[in-house]
């Protein structure tokens, strides 16, 4: 009579090695050892992949914003790096959205926490005021999606 397999016992603490504990974990899961996981740290840890993607669309939001609110309040240093930027964001976020829909309930959340940022970012880029970018985001999502911004030089006057 052979010996029924073993299967593997987390003593790995979440505290200690936070991989080694994942991968654990995850031959816990496959293994349908329910019993054995750690269903707290492992419930924080699921909710983290969430926010993690939540901030994604934040940072990409807030890197688009910010060169539009160059653009729009420095028109003389436009250049191709920023149009390139806004389109690489916009791409950037909508990926985000694509592989999460459930985000579209937080869009307008997203939105103010990338602005937020956006502004004090622009005013620390441009050495402008920061009463001189409004308080409210000044873009709607459609426009921050749609909105042309040429990335020739000659059609933008300025510098490559």
């Amino acid at each position: 009579m052979t010996a029924p397999l073993a299967r593997p016992v987390p003593h790995t603490a979440y505290s200690d090695d936070l991989y080694t504990w994942a991968m654990e974990q995850a031959a816990l899961l496959r293994a349908g050892d329910l019993s054995a996981l750690d269903r707290e740290n492992l419930a924080e840890e699921i909710e983290s992949v969430g926010r993690s993607e939540f901030n994604s669309l934040v940072g990409a939001w807030r890197v688009l914003l910010l060169h539009m609110l160059k653009w729009d309040h420095q028109p003389d240093r436009r250049s191709r790096s920023w149009a390139l930027s806004i389109r690489a964001q916009r791409d950037a976020a909508a990926d985000v959205l694509t592989d999460n829909p459930g985000l579209k309930g937080r869009l307008d959340e997203a939105l103010e926490r990338a602005y937020r940022g956006a502004r004090i970012l622009a005013a620390q880029e441009t050495g402008l005021p920061l009463a001189r970018f409004p308080e409210r985001c000044p873009y709607g999502r459609d426009e921050m999606a749609t909105r042309p911004f040429p990335v020739d030089p000659d059609e933008i006057g300025g510098t490559p």
